[in-house]
């Protein structure tokens, strides 16, 4: 359907088969739009999964760390009605990707940060925004070094009440994330999406305030 190149992500296509178009960049697909409407094959991926077991409020403020072609934002609409989503992506070409080919440009209540997350996260926290659901989809499989301090980054933008929900890779970083997230929130769980499959999901939820949080760079 679709290819192009950034300096970011590499090689980046738009793929249809009869059902769903995805959105596969360096050989992985990260995200999926159902052709058909249908989005129940979808309940068993780790996008469905992280909204539709978290405990979220009524027309959340939501935080997205890693766009893709916006697969969450579309379940996000259907499951919890936000009242603003607010995305992080560094490659404008994804973004740009996601408005042309996987039907953002139709939704409202959407704001994008375009640049690195090491700038755009503690940026957030310092001009005071919270969010009532953060996902982080961006570090997926990377090294502790790189995405260790990204969860604990992302821990004082958690709302009263919010939640924190990370995708990571079940035999790499899954457990480490979880243990180094406990002192922070009252309740941490680690969900294996299918048993079959290396997603897990770290989910954190009732954040301990008096708790002081590691900079990005410590």
């Amino acid at each position: 359907m679709f290819e192009t190149r950034s300096p970011w992500s590499g090689r980046i296509r738009v793929v249809d088969d009869r059902r769903e178009r995805r959105l596969i960049v360096g050989g992985d697909t990260l995200s999926v739009l159902p052709l058909d409407g249908d989005w129940s094959p979808v309940r068993r991926e780790y996008w469905w999964r992280a909204v539709a077991t978290a405990p979220l409020p009524r027309r959340p403020a939501v935080l997205l760390v890693g766009l893709g072609g916006g697969t969450q934002v579309h379940l996000l609409h259907q499951l919890a009605r936000p009242r603003l989503v607010t995305v992080i992506e560094r490659d404008g070409a994804i973004v740009d990707v996601a408005l042309r080919w996987f039907g953002l440009d139709g939704r409202d209540r959407l704001e994008f940060l375009c640049g690195a997350a090491e700038i755009v996260v503690p940026w957030l926290e310092r001009v005071g925004r919270r969010f009532d659901f953060i996902m982080e989809d961006a570090v997926y499989a990377e090294t502790p070094v790189r995405a260790l301090p990204l969860a604990r980054a992302l821990v004082p933008l958690a709302a009263p009440g919010g939640v924190l929900v990370l995708n990571r890779h079940r035999q790499l970083d899954a457990h480490r994330t979880a243990a180094a997230l406990r002192p922070y929130f009252t309740d941490v769980q680690l969900q294996l999406v299918r048993r079959e499959g290396n997603n897990a999901l770290v989910i954190c939820h009732g954040s301990r305030r008096q708790s002081a949080v590691e900079s990005w760079s410590s």
